[in-house]
């Protein structure tokens, strides 16, 4: 692809679906790169639409609204960076031949359903997972649990991001209140639910997985280091890079990533998420664009997952070098309010090493991610100490 100038005949234009923290450093490596860049998200100021030539609201879910900002905008790229969206009138746009979707339409539509990608990654090509179970109703869904899935288990909408609506259930009597939660928080109402089996992990992993072109044009696959991480309901609270790994997990992590991406195929950056007990791997999920763990690698690699997923897409040659331990804390808004200030960011940037990334959303929830707190250390240890002491020394408040 031919890279021209932005805001001229010859630009080349990539519209990015999804306007959120990921989405606005995407924003920034593609203009780094030249390259002309349209914003969409269904609010007005979220973050990436301050940093984009052009930014346009709309419901993403709206298959006509959408289809009517691509004819309008003409992009050469589209670039999903949420799951909420019409994803079968992405399949419609490229298959009319009005855009290339990033890594493909039909891997956007898989993944936006958790009951797509698990059939796909356990049914069709038999990949370690969790036993599971898809249920319509609450009956259903105790039903499932009882005929096998056992407790303790896990119940997700099977359309949700950050882990909104997901419950652990481990007895009975909690089994209605995780189907309601479920039910709210889902994009759609009335949805359906994946119950998981509990894995008796010893830690879980995003192994990010870059398809790229070669010299010679042909598409080829490369690993990040493994990034480790934890989860509080769900939502990722804290990374770190390099996790430490056997060789034969490490192997199997990547055997079952290359699986996955392979068949979706296209280019781009793939955050597969991935349960790990000794040498053992069980797949948990796959999202096919920069994931919120990956924050870590603006701290810890030689080109930020960011940065990778715009070269990759372009046809531009990937660099996967791990350059430091690394890790990051999320910081939470604390309050509910709209533009509020933080307090304690000179203090937070006397940490050694440390950076921060304070997101600029204008609405801030007490659970809402804000910012994260990035460190780079000689030891994974001592970066998360570091990423931790940064994040806390941050305090958002009411203006």
């Amino acid at each position: 692809m031919k890279i021209g100038t932005p805001l001229s005949p010859s630009a080349t234009r990539v519209m990015l679906l999804g306007a959120g923290e990921l989405g606005k450093e995407v924003i920034i490596a593609l203009q780094r790169l030249g390259v002309e860049v349209v914003a969409v998200d269904r609010y007005p100021g979220a973050p990436g639409h301050q940093v984009a030539h052009r930014a346009q609201v709309i419901n993403m879910t709206d298959a006509a609204a959408l289809r009517a900002l691509v004819e309008r905008e003409r992009p050469h790229l589209i670039v999903p960076e949420i799951e909420a969206i019409a994803t079968e009138e992405l399949l419609r746009i490229e298959d009319a031949g009005l855009a290339q979707v990033i890594p493909t339409a039909r891997a956007a539509w898989l993944t936006m359903n958790r009951e797509g990608i698990r059939r796909l990654a356990a049914e069709e090509l038999g990949l370690p997972t969790s036993p599971y179970r898809f249920a319509d109703s609450l009956p259903e869904l105790q039903a499932a649990i009882d005929a096998g899935i056992g407790y303790p288990c896990l119940v997700k909408p099977v359309m949700s991001s950050s882990g909104k609506g997901q419950s652990r259930i481990d007895n009975p009597a909690e089994v209605a209140a995780a189907w309601d939660y479920a039910m709210s928080g889902g994009r759609v109402g009335g949805e359906r639910v994946i119950v998981e089996g509990f894995i008796d992990f010893d830690y879980e992993i995003t192994q990010l997985t870059v398809r790229a072109k070669n010299a010679v044009g042909t598409t080829e696959t490369h690993f990040c280091a493994p990034i480790g991480h934890v989860q509080v309901r769900g939502d990722y609270v804290e990374s770190w890079q390099p996790q430490p790994m056997s060789d034969t997990a490490l192997r199997e992590a990547r055997r079952i990533a290359q699986a996955v991406t392979d068949n979706l195929g296209g280019l781009g950056i793939f955050g597969v998420e991935l349960f790990v007990k000794g040498g053992r791997v069980w797949f948990s999920e796959v999202s096919p664009r920069p994931h919120d763990t990956g924050l870590v690698t603006l701290a810890s690699q030689q080109l930020s997952e960011f940065e990778l997923h715009a070269r990759a897409i372009l046809g531009l040659p990937v660099d996967v070098t791990l350059r430091r331990p690394a890790a990051s804390a999320v910081i939470y808004g604390g309050v509910d309010a709209t533009g509020i200030v933080f307090d304690g960011v000179a203090e937070a940037l006397q940490v050694p090493e440390s950076d921060l990334r304070l997101f600029g959303k204008p609405e801030s929830f007490a659970r809402r991610r804000m910012g994260v707190a990035l460190a780079g250390a000689d030891t994974v240890e001592e970066a998360r100490q570091r990423a931790q002491e940064c994040a806390r020394r941050v305090q958002p408040k009411i203006a």
